[in-house]
């Protein structure tokens, strides 16, 4: 009877030593930790005071495992939206901006934001802006951005 358990004892060890190899690499946030969860918030544009240019804020908060990047924007009042990064009160166009696994990328006024150029049509206060963001690795997002007071400040702090 000895010799009988001896090899069920050996598959029964080794089974538990194989599932706790795959609780550990599977699942949780450790290692590949899952895709990015991105949703967006507190979108606005103010009124621009350029026939040419204006300027869009928001938030997008990331509660998946893996780091995302915001890589490209566009809108149909603009010839082109780009996106910047405000390093020491220099501003300037970059490829992208990362929005980290369980953080937040905020767009807000004197800092990282969002540059529409070669405006077709000057938005006004009250009215909505649509705008389609691209990331390296999520589906495209389309948000809707009311067009606030050219002296709007939000009282969220951005």
């Amino acid at each position: 009877m000895r010799r009988r358990l001896a090899p069920t004892a050996l598959v029964i060890a080794g089974a538990l030593a194989l599932a706790g190899c795959g609780g550990s690499d599977s699942g949780g946030d450790g290692g590949s930790g899952g895709e990015a969860k991105l949703s967006v918030g507190s979108a606005y544009m103010p009124q621009p005071v350029s026939d040419e240019m204006a300027a869009g804020f928001l938030t997008v908060t990331n509660k998946g495992g893996s780091d995302d990047e915001l890589t490209s924007v566009s809108s149909d009042i603009a010839g082109q939206v780009t996106v910047h990064e405000t390093t020491g009160g220099a501003m300037q166009e970059v490829e992208s901006l990362t929005i980290p696994a369980h953080g937040r990328l905020v767009l807000r006024t004197g800092g990282d934001h969002l540059m529409f150029e070669q405006l077709k049509r000057k938005p006004k206060e009250g009215q909505t802006v649509t705008v389609e963001l691209r990331f390296a690795h999520s589906d495209p997002v389309e948000v809707e951005m009311p067009v606030k007071a050219a002296t709007y400040t939000p009282t969220t702090g951005h």
